[in-house]
Order: C-alpha cells, then structure tokens, then sequence
C-alpha cells in the first residue's frame, strides 16, 4: 500500500449554502476563501446543491483530467447533473454544485437506506429533509467512488515510497451533514470534519421562549426535539457530530451547548474568521460611508415620495439583518425600543429621523408596487432634471462665450416648467409609504408585521422612526435597493443585533470591520 500524503491533501468543503445564500454561512465560507485558496490551491474545491441563482456565480468550466472527471462522467452517465467551474468570488475556487432534482426518483431508496445505516427516520413530506438526503447520498456517492481511485492508482501502488493524498472533507451544518454517517458505515477512507454553528435544537428551544442557557444540562433531547417535530433532523445533526472524525464548533458557547444537546463535546472551537486585510486603508472607511450613504438616501428618496417630510442630513441609518428568527435574533427587542425611541423623540420635537432597515429572507410574492412606483417616479424626476440642468449650462456657457448678458429668468422655457410640474405631480401619494418592500406569502400571520401594526410603527409622517422590512437579501441587481451587503453596510450608522440566542455573531464582527458602530447582546455564560 502506498503512503498518504498527509502534507498535500485533498480538500472538499460542503455546505448547503455554497453558491447559495440563505444566511450566514454563505459569507463565512465566502471569506474564508481566499486563504484556504493560498494554502490548498486547486486541491481545494467547495460542493454545494445546484440552486437557481448557482449560474449566476459559477463560470462554468471541464473537471480536470483526472480521477474527478472520471467520477463525474460515471455518475452523469447514470443520470446525475451537476455544474462544475469556478465560484466568482475572491480566490476563483473549484466548486462543484449536485442537482438534487436529478436524482429525485431515489428518494424512497435512500430513505430506507439511511434507516438501515444509521437509523435516521424520514417523514414524507419534509421538503428541507428531503433535499438534504438527495445531496448527502451524492457527496457520499462523489466521495465513495473518488477516494479509493487515490489508494488503487497504478503510480501510487507500484511504489511505497509513492505517496497518494488524502481526502479530506469538511461538512458545515446538518442539511450537509447526511454524508458523515454514510462515510463510516461504508468505510470510504476519507478523513471526515463537522461543523456546527449553531445547533438546530438550541435554535428551536430559544424561539420558544424557554430559560435556554440556565437548563442545558437538563433537557431530554429526544423529548424537546420530537415536540418541534424535528426529530429527524435532528437526529441527522447528532449523527453526524458523532460520526465525524473531527467535531468543531464556531464558540465556546456554542461549545458548551453542543456538548450537552448533541452529546458529543467538541474537538475544538474555531472562530469563524473575517478577511480584515481589505479593510485596513482607515481613510476608505469614510469615503465609502459617503458614497454607499448617498445611495440609501436614494432609495429613501423614493421609498418617501410624497411624505418626504425630512431633513437626509438629519436621519440616521439603522439596520439589522440575518435570518428570520424572530426572537432568536432579537427582533422583537429592536421594534419595542424603536417604538420606544419613536415616542421619545416626538415628545422631544426633535428634528432627527432614525430610518431603520430590517432585512431578512421571508416567504414573498413580488416587489410591493408602491416601493417600485416610488423607485421610479424619483428615478424621473431624477433624469428631467439633469436633462433641464444640462440644456441650461450649454445655453449658459454658448451666451458667456460670446459675451451676452446672463438673465436667470430666461434660463427655464416654458415647456421645461410644464415638464417639471409633471414630474411632481407624479410624486403626490394619497397612502403612506409600506413599511414592507414585498408582497408577503402571509402578511397576517408575518411577525415583524404584526408587530410593526401593533407598536403602530405605520412610517406616518409625525413619526421620527421610520420602517422599512426588506424580507430578502441585498444584492447589487436588487430593482429596489441595488446594493451589495457590504456596501449597504457601509452606507449606514449603527447595526443592532439584540440576540438571545448565538449572542455576538458574524454580523457586528462585520459591522466592526467596515468601520459601522453595532450593539448587540453578551451573554455571560457561568462553568460548572
């Protein structure tokens, strides 16, 4: 047999969301990038599901030569699609992305499959679970066929001092996680890592608002989790911490939780990291808070007309973002102490706006009409009037020129101020303007609506604090609010992020690098 090579390892990171943002790990895998390119090189390749969006990101490209071409020839020949090429953000990974949807037709196959392996159960109608079987049977799949082809390669085994790799493979969360289990049963000779963020029960027992971290040490797990009703998932979670054959977490805390919850106490903690490097120029953090601010007063701009009753040189920028949690998140702290603030500063007569940005993925429809039409009718107020100011300073320069007297009262025509009146009389709006950018799945049993009507934070016009709920993520091709997160980051004042529940997470940490003020919650936890 020949030796592994244990110093040029083979690495494979595997997460639900590469490619795909739906919450945090998105931008934790997408950091981490370009330093794990640097030390792996094309030995490095992240695995994914094949998502809509995917071909947006992905710069589709041949699998190298190699025993990786050869494993996903063989398994497109037996009907699997997948998208292999570079992911288009910094470091250019490999990426190899497995369409689910390909492989449907084994659901019932796998499922019992995973009840004899492992004794995971399956419910028939768990859309998430599903998919996550689907893609944890082809990685396993991928994996199973890939890593023997080192140990049998004919170079290799006509040598012992020939080395062949190691396979390494990094498993972020439990909708990864299916694979982990599949690895030890089947004996695929690949060394095997699980990460947890953040465990899927301690997620369900905070949001239902239960003294969390004073009683880890006593809850059934089993009992807690089949009462969610996510017994299966969170069997898969368990399984694989303890299949794994290194198990990390993100914080001591959740160090702590995992422990107790999972039964299996971490190997170590590792800090999710964030690139500070192209943050270090201080002087850019002002120049680009200027030119993101002036963005956002864009949107504000549009998103106000008709009721834009103040000054952008008084209001201040809030904002809080992650996934749709609630409680876990804080957010029904935020929209009580907006409320608060909001009484406050009316009773003070101030003159300060606080316009505050909620932004999470929920279930919508389509954009609100009444966001878009104030996106454009601005939008054209906005080209009438560089149309105008460009007509006047050809007119001004061509008279200067040739030495004629300047009368500002000829500078506007007649059709000029017809044009004008017209554009604002488009900007008179009978409704206030929507507290949501979105026509939401349910707007009746939606949280954050229903507490922004009962706080009665309507975005009058007498109201100092202003809402705006943008339930999806920012993007630079967004119609309404055409910024990257990054740069929506920049452009505002403060962040708040109030968790109960993974209290300090990534999202003031990126705050902190981007030079933006947040407040969020410590949660002091005691050992013993």
């Amino acid at each position: 047999m020949p030796q592994r090579d244990v110093y040029n390892p083979l690495l494979f990171e595997i997460a639900w969301e590469v490619a795909n943002k739906v919450g945090g790990i998105y931008t934790v895998i997408k950091t981490k990038v370009p330093v794990t390119v640097h030390e792996f090189g094309d030995r490095y390749c992240l695995i994914g599901p094949l998502s809509a969006g995917a071909p947006m990101e992905v710069e589709s490209l041949e699998p190298p030569a190699g025993h990786i071409r050869d494993t996903l020839e063989m398994m497109a020949g037996q009907g699997v699609r997948y998208l292999f090429g570079r992911w288009l953000v910094e470091g250019a990974p490999y990426v190899l992305l497995f369409d689910t949807a390909s492989v449907t037709h084994k659901l019932d196959e796998w499922k019992g499959d995973l009840w004899r392996a492992a004794g995971i159960p399956s419910p028939e109608h768990d859309f998430e679970m599903n998919n996550s079987i689907l893609f944890g049977y082809l990685v396993a799949w991928f994996l199973g066929d890939l890593a023997p082809k080192f140990s049998a390669d004919p170079e290799a085994s006509s040598s012992a001092m020939v080395r062949s790799p190691t396979v390494i493979a990094h498993f972020h969360e439990w909708q990864a996680g299916v694979a982990i289990p599949l690895c030890k049963s089947r004996r695929i000779d690949v060394t095997t890592i699980f990460t947890t963020h953040a465990t899927l029960l301690g997620r369900y027992l905070c949001a239902g608002s239960v003294d969390f971290y004073n009683n880890l040490r006593n809850f059934n797990v089993d009992k807690e989790a089949g009462d969610r009703g996510i017994y299966h998932r969170y069997c898969v979670e368990r399984a694989s911490a303890h299949c794994a054959d290194v198990f990390t977490t993100v914080s001591h805390i959740t160090a702590y939780e995992s422990e107790h919850l999972l039964k299996r106490k971490p190997d170590g903690v590792l800090p999710n990291g964030l690139n500070v490097v192209k943050f270090s120029a201080v002087h850019e953090f002002q120049n680009k808070h200027a030119l993101n601010k002036e963005k956002i007063h864009d949107f504000v701009r549009g998103h106000f007309y008709g009721h834009y009753d103040f000054d952008l040189e008084n209001t201040v920028y809030f904002f809080t973002a992650g996934r749709y949690e609630f409680r876990n998140k804080g957010v029904d702290m935020l929209l009580e102490s907006l409320a608060r603030l909001n009484h406050r500063l009316k009773a003070a007569r101030s003159n300060i706006t606080v316009v505050t940005f909620l932004v999470m993925p929920a279930p919508t429809h389509s954009f609100n009409v009444e966001a878009l039409k104030g996106q454009a009718v601005t939008k054209q107020l906005r080209e009438t009037v560089n149309d105008v100011q460009d007509r006047i300073g050809r007119e001004i320069y061509e008279r200067a020129l040739r030495g004629e007297e300047l009368d500002p009262k000829d500078w506007l025509s007649d059709e000029d101020k017809v044009l004008l009146k017209r554009r604002m009389f488009a900007l008179k709006r009978s409704a206030l303007p929507p507290i949501v950018t979105h026509n939401m799945v349910d707007d009746n049993q939606d949280s954050v609506i229903d507490n922004l009507r009962r706080l009665q934070l309507y975005n009058k016009p007498e109201d100092r604090v202003k809402i705006i709920f943008h339930p999806e993520f920012l993007n630079a091709n967004n119609p309404l609010l055409g910024l990257d997160y990054e740069d929506f980051v920049r452009g505002c004042h403060l962040g708040v992020f109030p968790s109960y529940y993974e209290p300090w997470g990534y999202t003031p940490a990126e705050c902190t690098v981007m030079g933006v003020p947040s407040v969020t919650t410590k949660f002091w936890m005691l050992y013993g």
